[in-house]
């Protein structure tokens, strides 16, 4: 599967959220999280214990950080959903608290005195965020308001995309 990269830049006067971007994104965030869990709960457990009792506590925290850019791409990926399929109506899928949480930065000279894997897991993290950040940004900006036949066609769209 091929992971979408920062030079998969989007189309800045075409920038439209559609079910199958909204998927990809949706499975990126998913495989990620896992990838992740899997680390931070398990393999990190043995990286940690080589390592000073700052950078442990900087590997806590950047944990916490991979954990939080995810959630957040994944609730604003599902606010996506509901918005295409017309569950949830155009406008009150723009109100503040239903766009891209506000996620902390990492600073690239911490993260790199953790372990390679930790660093990847950090870095995807980030690079997934920004992209869908400027996504929201962009959408925000151009997306007029879906039409019902636009929510019809989205259902249409995921209904068909399931049954594979």
């Amino acid at each position: 599967m091929h992971a979408m990269t920062e030079s998969d830049e989007l189309p800045d006067a075409e920038a439209r959220i559609t079910p199958r971007l909204i998927d990809a994104f949706y499975t990126e965030a998913m495989l990620l999280a896992d990838e992740a869990r899997s680390y931070f709960d398990d393999a990190g457990h043995k990286d940690r214990h080589h390592l000073d009792p700052v950078t442990r506590v900087t590997f806590a925290c950047e944990s916490l950080k991979v954990t939080t850019r995810i959630m957040h791409i994944v609730a604003w990926l599902l606010t996506q959903r509901a918005i295409e399929s017309g569950e949830i109506h155009y406008a009150d899928g723009r109100r503040p608290e239903r766009r891209l949480g506000n996620a902390q930065d990492s600073d690239s000279e911490t993260v790199s005195r953790l372990p390679a894997p930790a660093q990847r897991l950090v870095n995807a993290s980030t690079d997934l965020y920004a992209r869908v950040r400027r996504l929201d940004h962009q959408s925000i900006a151009s997306a007029p308001p879906q039409s019902p036949a636009r929510a019809l066609m989205g259902r249409l769209e995921r209904g068909l995309s399931g049954q594979h």
